[in-house]
């Protein structure tokens, strides 16, 4: 099976493409397109410049077609309508997130539960697509620090995003950030630590004053990040509510997930976080963190099955 993965480079964009990639069993070819200017000014409901149009030698989407192209990121949506028309719709399209230009925009779109879009052809689920398997989260378990070993139970995986992301007083969002770890530290025995790209330097330095003299180990971006390892180590993780990825990738592993809700938090991540509440797929960060169970929830197969679906309704094997 030929499959395009179309973005214009965007890392949240591309992990979630090849994290459905890799559930479909095959590899990709990645195309990162840059339209250009005026012409993403347009996006997603302009047309595609005319040196990117499928005829053109140079085209990043000129034939052969794939049986399947996965584009994320509006200014995608363009190509992706234009692969479909050029294949004389053999190549079975699919979008994941919001096209803002409605059901047209591909074969099989993919919506977060929080985005109100919807259509015969729009699968939604709470959680997100992403790379992980339980094989690779096995793999980076077995190269996880040795430091981690030396680290009293419960250990507690920390997945920081940017606490105090959404609001003009981040002195305050810092301060109940600090109060949450402080309750972490009366729950269990240590905590492990790693960040994101967005994650500002005024959290981390609190951070590691606020840790001082209670077993911890936070990781340092001069290293290989184990983040994968940390996901399957620790007895409970904590993630940082204002990343929907990284609170659904945690949701994967079947480990105990507690948000921690940022001093200011949108209406439409705020609903996602009580919705896994309410289904008992996460517990309240201000509550005991004590372990519980329940069923793995795993929204990158959910897509790939549909894609699965989708081909063998093109009369084509996935």
């Amino acid at each position: 099976m030929k499959i395009w993965v179309l973005t214009d480079g965007k890392i949240g964009d591309r992990v979630q493409c090849l994290g459905v990639v890799s559930r479909l069993g095959a590899q990709a070819e990645e195309k990162v397109i840059v339209p250009g200017k005026p012409w993403e000014w347009w996006m997603p409901r302009g047309p595609v410049p005319p040196k990117h149009r499928p005829g053109r030698p140079d085209s990043p989407i000129s034939p052969p077609f794939p049986d399947v192209a996965i584009a994320s990121g509006r200014r995608m949506v363009p190509y992706l309508k234009a692969v479909k028309k050029a294949s004389g719709g053999k190549t079975f399209t699919v979008f994941l997130k919001d096209p803002r230009i409605g059901a047209s925009a591909a074969d099989l779109i993919w919506m977060p539960r929080h985005d109100r879009f919807r259509a015969d052809n729009v699968l939604v689920t709470d959680t997100g697509p992403h790379p992980l398997t339980e094989e690779a989260i096995a793999e980076a378990v077995a190269e996880r620090p040795e430091a981690w070993e030396r680290l009293p139970s419960p250990r507690l995986g920390l997945l920081i995003g940017n606490p105090v992301s959404g609001t003009r007083d981040e002195a305050a969002a810092l301060r109940h950030f600090m109060a949450q770890i402080d309750h972490a530290k009366s729950e269990v025995g240590s905590i492990i630590v790693t960040q994101s790209r967005r994650t500002p330097e005024t959290v981390m330095t609190a951070l590691r004053a606020r840790l001082a003299g209670f077993p911890h180990w936070i990781w340092s971006p001069d290293e290989a990040n184990p983040y994968r390892a940390l996901l399957g180590f620790c007895d409970m993780l904590a993630v940082t509510g204002d990343s929907h990825n990284m609170v659904s990738e945690a949701l994967s592993t079947g480990r105990p997930v507690f948000p921690l809700a940022p001093y200011a938090l949108n209406p439409k991540l705020a609903g996602f976080l009580k919705r896994l509440e309410e289904a008992g797929q996460t517990r309240p960060f201000d509550g005991p963190l004590r372990p519980y169970s329940y069923d793995r929830v795993d929204a990158t197969e959910e897509i790939a099955a549909a894609i699965r679906r989708g081909l063998a309704a093109h009369g084509r094997k996935g």
